[in-house]
């Protein structure tokens, strides 16, 4: 899909690399849930998947097979397998995030239980039901067919295995301006809202759907990346340009008031294969 190729271009792009690796806490790049406002944006970041996680304990194990459909850095699918013992294909677009996620897996280890596959989830390479837990973490906002992508999750789900997803959301009626911010960074047209997503999945083969509000943490989210460019570390800096730092620092601030406003949504979806 044409979505793919932008989403490509984009993650592959050395400034956009630089802050996710830099600034964004270099392995989970999603949203963190956070104790205070100031904590570390990866420390936060791994108490998502913590939560996450719980939602779908009765699926993970040593024994059980994990899907992480658009895995960057492969944050997530490491501390899965390190807790757990549970085998994870990491499906992502971006062959430079895929090169370093791999690099990582070696260098603790894991490399036997976190298979590396560069790929779209409009179209995952695997077989019915081959999963026991589908999972992922702010990507299907690049999807320009999220409903092929949802249904692709279901399919390769096992009967009774869990779906755990996050997403970026604007609430209903949004003004597009507002986000605009966020999705020309992106390199998105627009984002879903939370009844799309309910309404979708309510069209699948599945139970026990939920969904935890957790926007409060997106906006201490944004603030702590804006504090993060707005005083640069060095390794920041070598990173990124100074153009799209600058960049950075006017948008991020804005993603941020949008946030502020109840113009974006964001938290965990869950539910059962049924």
């Amino acid at each position: 899909m044409a979505e793919d190729n932008v989403a490509r271009t984009y993650y592959d792009t050395s400034d956009v690399d630089g802050f996710y690796a830099q600034a964004w806490g270099g392995e989970n790049i999603h949203v963190g849930i956070y104790t205070d406002a100031h904590e570390a944006v990866a420390v936060a970041a791994r108490r998502t998947v913590e939560r996450m996680a719980a939602k779908a304990a009765g699926a993970l194990g040593a024994d059980r097979a994990v899907l992480d459909m658009g895995s960057g850095y492969g944050g997530a699918a490491r501390q899965l397998a390190e807790r757990y013992g549970c085998r994870v294909t990491a499906l992502n677009i971006s062959e430079v995030q895929n090169r370093r996620n791999r690099e990582i897996n070696i260098a603790r280890g894991l490399d036997g239980l976190i298979d590396v596959v560069t790929g779209s989830f409009h179209d995952v390479p695997a077989p019915d039901g081959t999963f026991d837990v589908v999972w992922s973490q702010d990507a299907l906002c690049h999807s320009g067919d999220r409903p092929t992508a949802l249904r692709e999750a279901v399919r390769v789900l096992r009967p009774g295995g869990h779906l755990v997803f996050t997403d970026f959301m604007s609430a209903a009626g949004a003004p597009a301006g507002e986000l605009s911010p966020l999705t020309e960074r992106l390199a998105i047209e627009e984002f879903a809202t939370l009844g799309f997503y309910e309404e979708q999945l309510r069209t699948l083969p599945l139970a026990d759907v939920s969904f935890e509000d957790l926007s409060d943490h997106l906006q201490t989210h944004y603030d702590r990346l804006t504090e993060e460019v707005l005083s640069p570390s060095p390794a920041l800096a070598a990173s990124v340009n100074a153009t799209y730092l600058d960049g950075l620092r006017r948008s991020l601030p804005q993603v941020a008031a949008a946030c502020r406003k109840g113009l974006m949504v964001w938290g965990i979806f869950h539910a059962t294969r049924a």
